[in-house]
């Protein structure tokens, strides 16, 4: 699926029965195989490889992936498409409940990146991983980059969420997001802002990264005493209760996805910044 999820290794050849040097196999659209091969691979010394294909389509690598994360080897699975952005592929392609099950895999550290600064330290912290597959999913859209100048450093991805863009003082809403939706929930933050309402943004592009940190720093990102919080990610909701309380909510999907250019599809199922704002002013009331 290289052309697709461009990932192909530019500056290398295909590895051919002719040519075993090329770095780029060519396994086809066989995502089960290409799994279990990925799962071989990394049992040499040396190599560490990637193969890349649909977040949807993950579901035929189930059985490899799960033999990775028991053997505490450390492949890295690709998945690109990874929401109802997808558009116009329709239901079948647009994943809901993929995100949440292969989090709930032991022993795997699923990331998902909100810009290309926070994907290239998802490849760092995939490539330094050594006793379990790191799955790095990533957005068919285009999106902005956040200023490393104004904004949380995506180095801090590594802890697996962090303080994106701060209220002054004590927030009265903490917005969280990952992926594609971070954007979203800080245009979010700049609407809320100019009503006067304080506003944390927490990019939290790792669950399992973020379960790693200790209590103090979880306490940081989180304060026990911000109890109105809004998770936003074009997925299944489940999971994300334990981060927002019982006095916050969700925007996610409780349904498959439609068949529509993405920018429909977002204003039907409410992942518009106008949304956002009033889920997060209910909140409030």
């Amino acid at each position: 699926m290289a052309p697709s999820t461009e990932t192909t290794l530019k500056k290398s050849d295909s590895f051919t029965s002719e040519n075993r040097n090329g770095r780029n196999f060519h396994f086809g659209i066989r995502e089960h195989a290409m799994g279990s091969a990925l799962v071989g691979m990394s049992l040499t010394k040396g190599i560490k490889p990637f193969g890349a294909t649909f977040l949807m389509f993950s579901e035929y690598m189930r059985p490899p992936i799960r033999l990775a994360a028991i053997m505490k080897i450390s492949p890295i699975f690709v998945y690109t498409h990874d929401s109802i952005g997808l558009g116009e592929d329709g239901t079948t392609h647009q994943p809901i409940e993929q995100l949440i099950s292969l989090r709930s895999i032991p022993n795997i550290t699923v990331i998902r990146p909100a810009d290309a600064n926070e994907t290239a330290h998802a490849w760092r912290v995939a490539i330094e991983k050594k006793d379990g597959p790191t799955v790095l999913v990533f957005t068919r859209q285009g999106l902005p980059i956040l200023d490393q100048d104004k904004y949380g450093k995506a180095s801090q991805l590594e802890q697996g969420a962090y303080i994106l863009s701060d209220a002054e003082g004590t927030p009265d809403v903490i917005l969280m997001a990952t992926g594609s939706e971070v954007a979203l929930i800080m245009d979010a933050q700049a609407k809320l802002v100019e009503e006067g309402i304080k506003v944390r943004v927490v990019s939290m592009p790792s669950w399992e990264l973020f379960e790693k940190q200790d209590a103090a720093y979880k306490e940081k990102v989180f304060p026990k005493t911000v109890k109105k919080r809004l998770a936003v990610e074009m997925a299944s909701p489940l999971g994300w209760h334990k981060y927002v309380t019982d006095e916050g909510d969700i925007l996610a999907m409780e349904t498959f996805g439609e068949s529509a250019p993405a920018e429909e599809l977002y204003k039907y199922f409410g992942f518009t910044v106008d949304n956002v704002v009033n889920k997060a002013k209910a909140l409030l009331k």
